[in-house]
């Protein structure tokens, strides 16, 4: 104990006077730990490091005297997820089998309980029991030999935190991909969950930086000012939701006040609707609870990067919770001339006037400033040989700024009669705007062409989402069923200018000396009868039926249907086509089949099919006809295994299919336009692993195989060509070592082949393998500290592309430290 040396700096009555000052002063507030905190942060740093920490031990031996009771807010539902909440609510590790606990639910557990009480509360009228030892509890099956002689236990590997992750880097069910609370295991459908461990250990801050690890999943150049990643030979920048809701609207997304990070791959139309094509990526963000978090985020390094986040949450009372997260993020690049500021607020209120309610509100307020960099032109079907650093065009008319204002809730409550109402609601505020000056041309002769333009978006969306859910049995089957309806109402303005480089309406690309590709010659911004001036309504209304069924525990269904009436008005304001209204009533089947040999082992197969009509910024580089309106359509075809080879390591495999039709592909050369191909195809096979390997060991990673081609004639994408940016092979691998609890490291390998710029398989970029490693020190019981470097050997690559003449270099070397305060 650290009762003796904390003695010889302050006496015990001292320090009853101090914690009598800070209850009467802070009454308000019932963590003690808090009180000490907010009196002490007006000392100097060596009376807070020397009195503080031997001060919270003191407190605590004190406590041992006496029963230790806690205040619980756990609601009815899933067992599983009651105990991962009573874990992080008591402080208390809690161990068992998936098989035990598997199905079963609880009641829920409301008020102020000794934790033994509690957790007897939570398995009231199951079968299972707790049994106590010095790591905790383990829950066992009570059987008649139990309750009447002594059992010797041995102790599952498993441990429930909050978040229900297993691992590090591995996380056991979802309610995204099936709207309900399902093993990972038991979803008939491609999965990759980035774990809020896995987001802080590999420092990522951006939608790229996570799919890093993610096999079949790519990163597209998004022309520098948004977000586009390719799932399984399908680019997409709308395929992105926060909490299953759509976030729609194209701009470079932030990690600051997101949990964890759930890549679904293949259509998932029955689920998200509209969109959800080659795969989605939906960010579950952090939420209020009832556990106090005070972490603070200082991060430092190469060119010119400072990063500050908060995240503070603290219950209120017994009911109310507040959570705040923060951003502050100021950052220059490699590349001459480009950098970038991101400042964000997130505060969310979790509400619970009942054990069967809960109540969610949450805002966001995010801004991003940064330069549009469009990356370097190609030059004999290669990427041109410069500088990684060298910018083409001009950097500082190159600007893109997007503000995010948002508002969501979730309202979830349980009925006495068994069935469960959740209701979502999203109103999201977007207003961006970007101009770019950039290569638009290969290099030849020794010249390259730049142009330039400019594009502001204005978007209103609001979606909202009520789902009906309800377990019953017939017979020996047992359904778990799910019904929902989905309105929504998208409002999008959207004008695009044309430069005329000095002022000549006829100069529309200027050619410059690769010598010196920076211009600062006059440029006038106009718009044209050609251009985008265009508002767009869109309304949506959907129904979804699904039925999650176990005919017997070893042989399960997942049966569902998606309606979606899918109405767009359409308005050009040049007056091109002046009024264009279409109205898509589109059907998304769904069909999983399950089947279990062992529990911990499972081989699906599964069919889909999903839609996406044409909106938003799909509008804006395409003449609009009713033609160009018809949806997108995507046929799925999947089978697979996953493997819970431990509770703490899964390995995961699939085989799949997808047909597309009436694609949008980007012109080879003019990454602006857009026009549509009849259809492409892309098969592949993936493998994946996340866990622990040893308790100090975790990894995460894969493989995916890959093949794509256009299946139809056409200018630009000939039938037969390979789909663009789709790779055949990509491995990734993720491995961290924990030396002693105190000091750890890690290694990342990513090895990417060769790959098409664009349909017109013109241009080709090389494979490369980047090595990134890190560096985990525990100082003290609050801070860590952390060191991450990107690309360790300096490798010459190029991470990511728009088309022929839009590639983006890979970072040279980065170095990035980072102190983590706990309070």
């Amino acid at each position: 104990m650290y009762t003796s040396s904390f003695k010889s700096f302050i006496t015990q009555q001292e320090w009853s006077d101090i914690l009598l000052l800070a209850r009467s002063e802070y009454s308000g507030y019932k963590s003690t730990r808090f009180n000490r905190f907010y009196v002490y942060t007006t000392l100097l740093f060596s009376i807070f490091i020397t009195i503080f920490l031997p001060g919270i031990v003191f407190a605590e031996s004190a406590e041992i005297t006496k029963p230790v009771t806690r205040s619980y807010h756990i609601p009815a539902g899933s067992l599983e997820k009651a105990l991962s909440q009573f874990s992080s609510q008591s402080g208390v590790k809690i161990f068992f089998d998936d098989a035990v606990i598997q199905g079963k639910t609880t009641q829920g557990l409301a008020g102020n309980y000794e934790i033994s009480a509690a957790l007897d509360q939570l398995l009231k009228g199951t079968d299972l029991q707790p049994i106590s030892h010095p790591e905790g509890f383990t829950i066992i099956k009570l059987s008649t030999e139990s309750a009447l002689s002594p059992v010797v236990t041995t102790l599952p590997s498993i441990k429930i935190t909050a978040g229900r992750e297993t691992s590090r880097y591995m996380a056991t069910s979802s309610t995204t991909a099936t709207k309900t609370n399902t093993l990972l295991r038991d979803v008939p459908q491609s999965i990759s969950v980035v774990t809020e461990s896995a987001i802080k250990d590999q420092s990522i801050r951006s939608i790229a930086d996570a799919v890093r690890y993610v096999p079949g999943v790519g990163v597209s150049q998004g022309e520098g000012n948004r977000d586009a990643v390719i799932f399984r030979g399908n680019r997409s920048t709308g395929d992105f939701f926060v909490d299953g809701i759509r976030d729609d609207v194209q701009y470079l997304r932030d990690l600051y006040n997101i949990e964890r990070i759930e890549v679904l791959k293949g259509p998932n139309g029955m689920i998200f609707g509209r969109g959800g094509s080659g795969g989605v990526i939906n960010r579950v963000t952090k939420q209020a609870g009832w556990e106090p978090i005070r972490e603070f985020f200082f991060q430092g390094g190469s060119y010119g990067l400072k990063r500050m986040t908060a995240d503070i949450n603290q219950p209120i009372h017994d009911q109310i919770a507040l959570r705040v997260n923060g951003l502050f993020e100021d950052a220059g690049s490699f590349r001459d001339g480009v950098d970038s500021t991101r400042l964000g607020i997130s505060p969310t209120v979790t509400f619970k006037p009942t054990d069967r309610t809960k109540v969610v509100v949450n805002m966001e307020r995010y801004y991003d400033d940064r330069t549009a960099d469009r990356g370097i032109p190609s030059f004999q079907g290669r990427p041109f040989d410069v500088k990684s650093s060298q910018f083409f065009g001009d950097p500082r008319r190159s600007d893109s700024r997007v503000d995010v204002l948002s508002f969501n809730s979730l309202i979830e409550h349980k009925f006495d009669f068994g069935v469960t109402l959740r209701n979502r609601t999203n109103y999201a505020q977007f207003d961006k705007f970007y101009q770019n000056i950039f290569p638009a041309g290969q290099v030849f002769n020794g010249l390259v062409s730049i142009d330039a333009y400019s594009d502001a978006t204005d978007r209103k969306n609001v979606f909202n989402q009520t789902d009906f859910l309800y377990s019953l049995e017939t017979g020996p089957v047992a359904h778990t069923l799910l019904a929902g309806i989905e309105v929504g109402q998208q409002i999008t303005d959207n004008l695009r200018k044309e430069a005329f480089f000095n002022n000549n309406p006829r100069q529309t690309i200027l050619r410059i000396p690769v010598s010196n590709p920076i211009t600062n010659d006059p440029i006038t911004f106009v718009n044209r009868d050609v251009d985008a001036n265009n508002h767009s309504k869109v309304n949506i209304t959907s129904f979804y039926f699904q039925d999650q069924i176990e005919f017997i525990p070893q042989l399960q269904a997942i049966v569902g249907v998606r309606y979606d009436l899918f109405e767009t008005d359409f308005r050009d304001r040049n007056g091109n086509q002046d009024h264009l209204e279409t109205k898509d009533g589109l059907l998304s089947p769904r069909f999983g089949l399950i089947y279990k040999p062992i529990e911990p082992f499972s081989i699906y197969a599964s069919f889909s099919r999903a839609y996406v009509p044409r909106a938003g910024e799909q509008l804006t580089s395409l003449t609009v006809t009713t033609e160009v309106l018809k949806p997108e359509k995507f046929t799925n075809y999947e089978v697979g295994i996953k493997w819970d080879i431990r509770p703490d390591l899964s390995l995961t495999g699939a085989a799949y299919r997808i047909d597309r039709t009436n694609v949008i592909t980007i012109d080879p050369n003019d990454s602006s336009r857009s026009f549509l191909t009849k259809g492409q195809r892309t098969e592949g096979v993936e493998v994946g692993v996340n866990g622990q390997l040893t308790p100090n060991w975790s990894v995460m990673g894969g493989y995916a195989y890959q093949d794509g081609e256009i299946t139809s004639e056409q200018a630009g994408a000939p039938k037969g060509n390979t789909v663009a940016e789709l790779p055949h092979n990509t491995f990734s691998i993720w491995s961290r070592y924990d030396f002693i609890p105190r000091l750890g490291a890690a290694v990342g390998v990513i090895y990417r082949s060769n790959m098409f710029a664009s349909t017109d398989n013109t241009v080709v970029i090389p494979d490369f393998t980047r090595v990134d490693a890190a560096l985990f020190a525990r100082l003290s019981k609050q801070v860590r500290a952390q060191l991450n470097i990107e690309n360790v050997f300096d490798v010459n690559y190029f991470a990511s592309v728009q088309n022929n003449n839009n590639i983006m270099p890979g970072s040279p070397i980065a170095v990035r430290a980072a102190l983590i305060a706990n309070f």
